[in-house]
This record gives C-alpha cells, sequence and structure tokens, in this order.
C-alpha cells in the first residue's frame, strides 16, 4: 500500500469522542438496532418442531393487536385518566429461551406490529434501561416512559440488588400508568437475580416483577450448549493500522486507551460513541482488569453489534478477555455474549485486512 493511500483516510478515535445526548434524543433513540429495521413476524421461520416458536409468534400477534386504540389529546390515551379496578391479568408478557431461539426477532416484530406512533413505543436491552434512570434520573424517567404505549425491555437480567429494586419500583410505576410491557431473557421472571446475589432476601421485589409478566416459553437449541466461540486469530499492529487508514471513517485506538476512556463516558452514551463509525480497529487487545471495565466493555459490545460495526483488532483473540473468575462468576451471561458478540464482529472484518 502507498504512502498517498495511507493518507486518504485519517482514522478517527473513539477516544477523542466525548458526546454529550440531550436526554429527548436518548429517548427517541429507544427504539430496535439497525439490524432488526426489517424483522417481522412473518420473516421469523419458526422450527416445525418446536411448537412453542409458532405459539410465540401468535401470542404476540395478539397482544400487538390489543394494545390499539386512539390516544386522546396530548398523546395519552383516553383510558390513562382511569385506572381499572381489577386488572385481568399481567400487562406484560415475557419471552423465556436460550440463545438463538429469536427472541430479540419476535421482541422487534412486536414493537414493528404495535400499532402506535415510534415515539409512543420504547425498545431498549435492559442494561440501556438502567442507564436511562442513571442519566435522567427515576422521576423523569417515569415522566418521560408514562406516556408510552409500550416498553420492550431486551436481555433483562438482575446482577445486583440495586437494579432488582430500582426496575421492580420503575415497572410498577409504568403498569400504573398504563404501558404495556415485553421483555425476553434466558431466566424465568421469578428466578432473576438467582446466583448472583442473595435472591431470598429481594423475594418481594422479584415477586413483583414476575406479576407484571406473562411467560411465554420458546423452546430451541440454546447456543449456550455449543461453549465459547472460537475468536479468529488477532492480527499484528501493523496490519491493524493498515486497516484503519484503508477503510473511511474507520477508527483506530489502542485497547487499553479505549478501555479508560469508556470509563469517562456514561454509557447511555455509548450509541453516540460509535456513531457514523465504519470499523472500530483496536491494537494491543489485553485481558479486562477488572469487573468494572468488564461491564463497560460489554455495553460497548452490544452497541457494535446492535450497529452491525466490524472489528479488526491485535493482541489477546476475544475469546481470552475476560478471566476463569469472570466467566464462572454473576455477570457470566454478559460476558460471554460480549465474546460472541466481538468473534462475529471480527469475522465481519476479515475483508478489511490485507493479507
Amino acid at each position: 500500500m502507498s504512502t498517498s493511500a495511507l493518507t486518504e483516510a485519517v482514522p478517527l478515535s473513539l477516544c477523542a469522542r466525548e458526546p454529550h445526548v440531550p436526554a429527548d434524543r436518548l429517548v427517541a433513540e429507544m427504539v430496535p438496532p439497525p439490524r432488526f429495521d426489517g424483522v417481522r413476524f412473518d420473516t421469523y421461520i419458526p422450527d416445525p418442531n418446536q411448537p412453542s416458536q409458532a405459539e410465540a409468534v401468535r401470542v404476540l400477534a395478539d397482544f400487538a393487536a390489543g394494545l390499539g386504540g386512539e390516544p386522546a389529546a396530548g398523546g395519552r390515551r383516553r383510558w390513562f385518566a382511569r385506572k381499572p379496578a381489577a386488572p385481568s391479568g399481567p400487562r406484560g408478557v415475557y419471552l423465556d429461551g436460550g440463545y438463538g431461539v429469536g427472541k430479540t426477532h419476535l421482541l422487534a416484530s412486536l414493537w414493528h406490529a404495535t400499532p402506535a406512533e415510534p415515539a409512543l413505543k420504547a425498545f431498549g436491552t435492559f442494561v440501556e434501561l438502567t442507564n436511562l434512570v442513571g442519566a435522567l434520573g427515576f422521576q423523569q424517567t417515569v415522566r418521560t416512559l408514562s406516556g408510552h404505549r409500550l416498553l420492550c425491555i431486551d436481555e433483562f437480567e438482575l446482577d445486583d440488588p440495586g437494579d432488582t429494586v430500582l426496575v421492580s419500583t420503575l415497572l410498577g410505576k409504568l403498569v400504573e400508568a398504563g404501558v404495556a410491557l415485553a421483555a425476553t431473557s434466558n431466566t424465568l421472571p421469578g428466578k432473576l437475580g438467582e446466583g448472583r446475589f442473595a435472591a431470598a432476601d429481594f423475594l418481594r421485589e422479584i415477586q413483583g416483577l414476575s406479576a407484571h409478566f406473562r411467560p411465554q416459553r420458546i423452546d430451541g437449541e440454546d447456543y449456550r450448549h455449543r461453549g465459547l466461540p472460537e475468536a479468529p486469530a488477532p492480527y499484528a499492529d501493523e496490519q491493524v493500522t493498515r486497516a484503519a487508514h484503508a477503510t473511511p471513517g474507520a477508527s483506530l485506538d489502542r485497547f487499553p486507551d479505549l478501555l479508560d476512556h469508556l470509563a469517562r463516558v456514561h454509557p447511555s452514551r455509548y450509541g453516540a460513541l460509535t456513531e457514523d463509525v465504519a470499523a472500530v480497529c483496536l491494537t494491543g487487545v489485553t485481558a479486562v482488569p477488572d469487573q468494572s471495565t468488564a461491564l463497560r466493555l460489554v455495553v460497548l459490545a452490544d452497541r457494535l453489534y446492535d450497529r452491525e460495526i466490524p472489528v479488526v483488532a491485535s493482541g489477546l483473540p476475544f475469546d481470552r478477555l475476560f478471566g476463569e473468575e469472570m466467566l464462572n462468576g454473576g455477570y457470566r451471561k454478559k460476558y460471554f455474549r460480549a465474546i460472541s458478540r466481538l468473534t462475529a464482529l471480527a469475522r465481519d472484518a476479515k475483508g478489511l485486512v490485507a493479507q
């Protein structure tokens, strides 16, 4: 590659970005990620050997149809003004199943099928929801989301007591306001928190969460049984640097520097951090040093995966990012997901690297 070619595309630096995202934009961006823009119920192909998959489509389609109705003046539904004396059942549906059975596909399809303006529907991961509360404050989050017809929460999981109390209280307020809920997880709502903290001490909150949802099991092959995905071999620093210069819109950062920078940016802004980035190029990937850093990296991996941004890296392969203690601890599901997603993005980047 010639010197002139190298100067044609000057890489960006994620470490140089300090996005400030207005509160209204944080809420407006709570929509299905780009990779799920085009999914619908009729694009989900149920496994004929797993009847629960077709049943889930039917249940969710009926659920979406039941969320119609004319909004009242000011954007709220007329029935917001009155509280039902005795709710007929849970105001939410909870998709429970293993990795790879299409839960997010179905949740995004529900969002698309619900007959309401996008501004009256919200879609985000559990982490994005808790980050939204961190950015807006609890009361403002309640006021903002109470005007919605539907809140979809992907990858619902409780990892600590603080989240248990926070989410239990938040969802209770939203249900009182008439907001319908839908969530996905690979843990039944009554079992959330088990293995992570003393769940028995927070049984009331967990049972309160469970009462908001009707569980809908989706059977199928659970990708967890396949173990960790084998990550592609990392490249040399020089190859990563050349790929960054040769790819318009690519970023180039040292991995340790990026980890340090993530600590200075609120996780709710990681999507804005990667805005208009064509590829992420990282040199010197090392094992993540501590759990706080690891959890921030998980959020970044989710945002990169949502936006289908390929990753080119040197150093350690991605399946060695997290130590054995982390992979056996309470956040193991998050770390396995991050490894799987970064590995997929590394495979997507193969064509960017000159061999």
